[in-house]
């Protein structure tokens, strides 16, 4: 019965063919039988196999195009199905573009016609189905139908859209469709056809063909005599020209529809920025977002994805929880662009749970830039997933899956590839959960890529790698493992031509051994690179000797690591003890210019030889360091600072000479301050005990200030101030001297009035 139904209704050729094939049929069933050849395979056999499946495979894609869940899945059924060489598969499409109840399928054979660019085998049967769409009232349906017109020479539809367009007898809108099939038509024959059309006495159609032919650049006549002389003037010009003619308007058509198409998307999204801009509530936001990224129209999706990128990165408030399960099921989304910006986002939320997903979708990505971006972010879910109280559970076969997908891509002939590959190998060989033998297996790998690079020309590159194993051996688990690995390599690298590879193996072997670090490191000060150099500085603060501080103080001043190397040269000299600080206290007295100092960098220096002259009760150490700092902040007009100082310096004072040379220093300050007070506090105390003579201390540090006063204060109010000072017994010799100081006064002063007269 089965076999009858089949037979049934079938064309001749099919029906022999059937019959061939039934025959084959018998004659398996009859060699399966005992001494029949069952000793080998049938090679008829085989043939029956392979049309079973292809059948089954035609089931496949005939599914496809009737419920395909998205219009390119059923674009691409009917693009499988058009190439195929098996006649059932043209049945299938010729019976579905005669269905009007699956418009979704006849419009997904439409753009498969359109966009297929391998020749089509006996193309002629499906004019008459797409005509008959034609004759359909959905516009988009019929339209779609008369583009894929364009597949037929117009010889091939000629007869028939000219018979459509004038037959009256037709619906309008079937004739409508007819003319603006024959718009399409690069032929001057289908224009002719429009001419002629003008003449319609039903004025819809008449202006329809006006408005198409306007549309196509060519003059509107009102009457016949005119529409031939338009028509001679075609055909004058010939075939070629008309069509380079018919190119050249069609161009510009499309480049004005684009340009529109451009404004309105712009529009579109300018109105859409308003509305969200306009929200200021967050669950709200993300409402308005979560409903854009569903949306059909791939640009809205992007704008969309732009909006949550934003959020993420710039943004204080925390992504809401909700869009977290819609950005992970538009990984497989049907637009390359939404899949490729989706995964870029993705890669920076590893939080998401996306690591399954994102498996998924890499095993069946073609494009090769989305299937880079979904590794990346697959690595950062898996990296987010096995650290510690992430919360998430995911299959450990998957993070050893993309450590398989890390060494595909570390052997990648595209750098960018490499980097990534290498990159993810660092990040998931950074946590625990690896048997010793797959540790080796990628640490082998990464050190194996980098001697592959070695001799090429891309040092870029091989910075990079070394970029990723000197990472595993500052922050990994496996860092014992990756110094064993890499230690020798990063050695290597140091003499590299390269400033990034020598820069990596610097940052490898510090992170390794510090102290080993240096000792390989200071053949390494002149470096060309300011990186490296600087590095080796920075490297010296932590773990030098004062044997460093010599070449590190012929940076200060002279070169671009000049502060690199005095923060160094500080932390040593913090670390060491106060000999050390003396002997440098006398270099930098006896070097020009305090060797270069800044006096930021003076004073940080006095300050710890201070501390270290306190802490090792180095008497004559602290005296100097705070004599220095008083006359550093005296010499800075820092009058506060200063009189701190020299009030120290009194304090640690051995004899009375040394505490009358600080007495005098401070009293100077405060003359120069002025703070008048204190001076004269300082004063009455000094000659409580003694009577002052002209060669005393505090005597000359008076008169060098009287006579190199200050900005800041009136030397005859300091003069006045003194003389109020009444000591508990008389002392003649200070009288004396305040008396000729108020005379040289005098005298200075009149010569200065009498010099501004003249």
């Amino acid at each position: 019965m089965g076999m009858k139904l089949f037979y049934a209704g079938q064309p001749a050729a099919n029906k022999k063919r059937f019959g061939i094939e039934l025959l084959i049929l018998l004659l398996l069933v009859g060699c399966q039988q005992p001494g029949m050849g069952a000793d080998r395979p049938s090679l008829l056999a085989d043939k029956v196999a392979a049309e079973a499946e292809l059948s089954r495979q035609l089931k496949i894609n005939k599914d496809a195009l009737l419920e395909g869940s998205s219009e390119q899945i059923r674009i691409d059924a009917a693009t499988v199905m058009l190439l195929s060489e098996e006649s059932l598969a043209r049945k299938v499409l010729l019976d579905v573009l005669r269905d009007s109840d699956n418009t979704a399928a006849r419009a997904a054979i439409c753009r498969a016609l359109k966009a297929v660019k391998q020749p089509i085998k006996d193309k002629e049967d499906f004019i008459d189905p797409l005509l008959e769409i034609l004759t359909s009232d959905d516009d988009t349906e019929a339209k779609l139908a008369a583009e894929a017109t364009l597949i037929f020479e117009y010889e091939q539809i000629s007869k028939l859209l000219e018979k459509m367009v004038a037959d009256s007898s037709l619906p309008t809108k079937t004739r409508l469709n007819t003319i603006y099939a024959l718009k399409l038509q690069p032929d001057m024959r289908a224009i002719f056809v429009l001419m002629d059309t003008l003449g319609c006495s039903e004025a819809v159609v008449a202006a329809e063909a006006g408005q198409a032919l306007r549309s196509l650049g060519i003059p509107i006549a009102e009457d016949s005599k005119a529409r031939k002389q338009i028509v001679d003037e075609l055909k004058r010009k010939g075939k070629e020209q008309f069509l380079r003619d018919w190119r050249i308007r069609q161009e510009e058509q499309m480049r004005k529809l684009q340009k529109e198409l451009a404004w309105w998307k712009n529009q579109y999204l300018l109105a859409l920025d308003k509305i969200y801009d306009a929200i200021a509530d967050d669950s709200a936001k993300a409402k308005f977002l979560e409903e854009q990224l569903a949306a059909s129209e791939p640009l809205v999706v992007l704008w969309a994805l732009e909006k949550v990128e934003r959020w993420r990165v710039g943004t204080k408030s925390k992504l809401p929880t909700e869009l977290g399960p819609v950005l992970v099921d538009l990984i497989s989304h049907q637009d390359r662009d939404v899949r490729l910006k989706t995964a870029k986002l993705l890669s920076l939320m590893g939080q998401l749970s996306s690591a399954e997903r994102l498996l998924k979708q890499l095993e069946v990505e073609q494009d090769s830039e989305v299937r880079m971006e979904l590794f990346v972010a697959l690595g950062g879910a898996c990296y987010y997933a096995f650290s510690p109280n992430s919360g998430l559970k995911i299959s450990p076969e998957i993070k050893l899956r993309t450590l398989e997908l890390a060494a595909e891509y570390l052997y990648e002939q595209d750098p960018e590839k490499v980097r990534k590959g290498a990159e993810v190998i660092r990040k998931l060989l950074e946590q625990n959960g690896l048997t010793s033998a797959q540790v080796d297996k990628y640490l082998g790998l990464l050190a194996k890529r980098y001697s592959q690079q070695k001799d090429t020309a891309d040092g870029l590159l091989r910075g990079e790698l070394l970029g990723a194993m000197a990472g595993l051996c500052a922050q990994s688990v496996y860092k014992t493992d990756s110094a064993r690995f890499f230690g020798p390599l990063f050695e290597q690298a140091l003499r590299d031509e390269t400033d990034l590879a020598r820069q990596a193996a610097v940052d490898g072997l510090i992170y390794i051994d510090k102290a080993k670090a240096l000792e390989i490191l200071r053949d390494f000060i002149n470096d060309s690179s300011t990186v490296v150099r600087k590095k080796v500085i920075t490297l010296t603060g932590e773990v030098g000797t004062g044997q460093d501080l010599v070449w590190l103080a012929a940076k200060i001043g002279t070169t671009p690591e000049s502060d690199t190397a005095w923060q160094a040269m500080l932390k040593i000299f913090k670390g060491s003890d106060a000999a050390v600080l003396s002997e440098w206290m006398n270099r930098f007295d006896t070097a020009n210019n305090k060797a270069g100092l800044t006096d930021e960098q003076l004073v940080s220096f006095l300050e710890i030889a201070e501390r270290k002259a306190v802490a090792e009760d180095k008497t004559q150490m602290l005296k100097k360091t705070r004599k220095d700092l008083g006359e550093f902040y005296l010499g800075r007009r820092n009058y506060k600072r200063a009189a701190e100082y020299f009030g120290l310096l009194r304090e640690v004072a051995e004899t009375i000479e040394e505490k009358e040379a600080a007495s005098a220093d401070l009293l100077y300050v405060y003359m120069k301050w002025p703070k008048i007070d204190a001076m004269t506090q300082l004063m009455s105390n000094i000659l409580l005990e003694q009577d002052l003579d002209p060669n005393n201390i505090f005597v000359l540090s008076i008169d060098h200030y009287l006579f190199n006063p200050s900005d800041s204060s009136d030397p005859n109010d300091i003069l006045q101030a003194l003389i109020e000072i009444t000591p508990p017994e008389p002392r003649p010799m200070w009288a004396e001297q305040l008396k000729s100081w108020a005379e040289r006064l005098g005298q200075a002063k009149k010569s200065a009035e009498t010099e501004e007269n003249q």
